[in-house]
């Protein structure tokens, strides 16, 4: 009989509390080389929340206008996206924290550099443009690295907790970072600030030094093109993996466009200036802080259904700024947008590591992240034709559509409704066959 227990009295399932659930959601930190590189991560993004605006006034104090700093910003876009699958092979292949810690190597030698080139009144547009390119191509070996070191130092039943963790701490140096940098460029002038960030990518290295990773994984010397196109086949046999990246490749350009590039001009047009707008800001920021919180309590079963759900509450505020909607509504709808935003997020990077192998995880998920980017610099292009037929608001009113279209369209398949975390039965039968695929 359901619910009976042995001498007749119903089962009594105990209820855990908020308290406990914390406590077990931060097991995590307890694995040495879990807390070495979320230490490690939290130092790097400490100095790349302050980056942007010393860049930004860097190409300004050496001569440069709007024009200069989207070539410096374009400039370490382009080898990111050139080298990205060619990074996610060298994780694969060598021991991933290692490529993180030359990765954090190369980037604090060229910011470093670029400091010393402001501090002495020698630094030229180009040396930016330098520095930048080469910390892009660092990034493209870097993100496909970190993205796998979860997996390497985490056991499967813990990840969910340790990339919400992770997220948490990249939100909250979100809140305080622009403002921050802002003070510094003030106080301290735009090299001290470039120099900050080359001393946070030196810590971060010797972090990822210590976590002590082997590359154990590669079992057959092959080549660069024999490792990528086995990559593009692992990502195309898996259907549900390609739908959700077509998917970002519709909502990530359309949110940028939106949100970062259209959001301050709204701002100045609608709001009377930049003030309302940071308030517009903090909210997107605090909801991202209370996703990533509920992300670490909540692992959800049907994540397919909440991945969608989550992008898909990306379009509200471009929707309340396309209606001029009162402030108060604008900032709910930025904050319900981080909130779910985080919670898919971190519910998509654990059901990934659950569901690739990890000896191939680097190179499938690099052309996920390839896929949702190359449609960006589009984007960016695009936007002031668009505003010029369409209006500013017309163009806010047509991203939010494409975000809702492209959130919806996928849950018509039946892969992506039920897509959920894998089984620990089915876990351990993957890993099976995974190793009797792998030469020995």
């Amino acid at each position: 009989m359901r619910g009976a227990g042995r001498q007749g009295q119903p089962d009594v399932v105990p209820r855990i509390g908020w308290k406990a659930r914390a406590r077990q959601a931060a097991v995590p930190l307890s694995i040495r080389p879990y807390r070495l590189h979320f230490c490690a991560r939290m130092l790097s993004w400490t100095g790349s929340a302050v980056a942007p605006i010393g860049l930004a006034f860097a190409v300004f104090h050496v001569g440069g206008g709007p024009g200069a700093l989207g070539l410096v910003l374009a400039a370490g876009m382009v080898p990111q996206v050139l080298l990205l699958l060619v990074g996610g092979v060298v994780a694969d292949r060598w021991s991933r924290a290692w490529v993180m810690v030359w990765a954090n190597v190369v980037c604090c030698v060229a910011e470093g550099l670029a400091a010393l080139l402001l501090w002495s009144g020698q630094a030229r547009i180009w040396h930016l443009v330098a520095m930048s390119a080469v910390c892009g191509a660092a990034s493209a070996f870097f993100t496909p690295a970190a993205g796998g070191v979860v997996v390497d130092v985490v056991p499967k039943e813990m990840r969910h907790a340790a990339n919400a963790l992770l997220k948490i701490g990249q939100n909250v140096v979100k809140v305080g970072g622009p403002a921050l940098g802002g003070v510094l460029v003030a106080v301290a002038g735009p090299a001290w600030v470039i120099g900050w960030d080359a001393l946070t990518f030196a810590a971060a290295a010797v972090l990822c030094a210590r976590i002590g990773l082997t590359s154990g994984r590669v079992k057959l010397k092959t080549g660069f093109v024999a490792d990528l196109r086995d990559g593009w086949r692992d990502f195309w046999s898996r259907r549900w993996l390609w739908v959700m990246v077509l998917q970002g490749s519709v909502i990530v350009p359309a949110w940028l466009v939106g949100y970062q590039a259209l959001g301050p001009v709204y701002g100045e047009r609608f709001l009377g200036g930049p003030g309302l707008w940071g308030v517009v800001v903090s909210g997107f920021t605090g909801g991202l802080i209370a996703g990533a919180a509920v992300a670490l309590m909540w692992k959800p079963r049907l994540v397919g259904v909440v991945v969608c759900a989550g992008t898909g509450g990306m379009s509200l505020p471009l929707a309340a700024m396309a209606v001029q909607a009162p402030v108060p509504v604008i900032v709910v709808a930025a904050a319900v947008a981080g909130a779910g935003l985080a919670v898919s997020m971190t519910s998509w990077a654990s059901l990934v590591q659950a569901r690739i192998p990890a000896d191939r995880l680097s190179r499938t998920t690099s052309y996920s992240t390839l896929g949702q980017l190359l449609p960006v610099p589009i984007g960016y292009v695009a936007v002031g034709p668009l505003v010029a037929v369409l209006g500013l608001r017309g163009t806010l009113a047509t991203g939010a559509l494409l975000i809702v279209c492209a959130a919806v369209v996928p849950l018509v398949l039946a892969q992506v409704r039920e897509l959920s975390a894998p089984t620990s039965a089915e876990a351990s039968e993957a890993g099976l066959a995974s190793s009797a695929r792998a030469p020995r």
